[in-house]
């Protein structure tokens, strides 16, 4: 759940979270809840302005207003779909992993029930984009995402896992990221539409290829 569980922190006990995630997130970064403890004490004013951009767009707005959760109850039917369907694509890429929407942690301290839901929704569409960017889930992939996802939200977190992701790179893939997916992932996260405007659900029935025309989104490139 959103509500019920979120925790109000004084300045330097946002600031010690923040320093403890960060670390923990580090040294393990299989970490989601530390990862999400991240983003929520370091990301405030990232979401602020995320959400006053979801305000002023008609299908962002359309998202605010009826909050739709990414879990089973809700995605389960994008199974059903054609298969050149964005939701049938999203059912594969979580089939395949063996990954359920479930598994998110709760948002846990923001301030208010709107930036709490933007949190959650942020981490909600991660998936969503792994979709529409064709990005696998290794540590390439993830990393080339958070570049995105830093200049569609500008989340300090996102710049930090970025960091760390290209520390724990071995040679090869260091210059497998830098020649190939960076300089993509900055040009991807540039042109395409405002992302977290999205109300991504309603076009789990169009082609796959017609909503990355419509989001502007390059999928990642094809490395030999």
């Amino acid at each position: 759940m959103i509500e019920g569980s979120r925790i109000r922190l004084k300045t330097w006990q946002q600031a010690a979270v923040a320093v403890g995630s960060a670390v923990g997130a580090l040294l393990d970064p299989r970490r989601a809840d530390l990862i999400a403890a991240l983003g929520e004490t370091t990301g405030k004013p990232a979401f602020e302005k995320v959400l006053q951009r979801m305000k002023s767009c008609p299908e962002g707005k359309a998202v605010l207003l009826e909050r739709p959760r990414v879990v089973s109850a809700n995605v389960g039917h994008a199974w059903d779909l054609l298969e050149n369907t964005f939701g049938a694509a999203y059912a594969r890429f979580m089939g395949s992993r063996n990954f359920s929407p479930d598994d998110r942690p709760p948002v846990r301290f923001m301030d208010t029930d709107e930036l709490a839901y933007v949190t959650m929704r942020a981490r909600e569409v991660h998936d969503f984009w792994h979709t529409l960017f064709d990005l696998p889930t290794n540590l390439i992939g993830e990393t080339a995402l958070k570049v995105i996802e830093f200049e569609q939200m500008g989340l300090p977190m996102c710049l930090l896992s970025v960091v760390g992701g290209t520390a724990r790179f071995s040679g090869k893939q260091r210059k497998l990221f830098y020649q190939h997916y960076f300089p993509w992932a900055i040009r991807a996260g540039m042109q395409c539409t405002d992302l977290m405007c999205v109300y991504y659900e309603r076009h789990f029935h169009e082609d796959l290829e017609d909503v990355r025309r419509k989001l502007q989104i390059v999928p990642a490139p094809v490395v030999p």
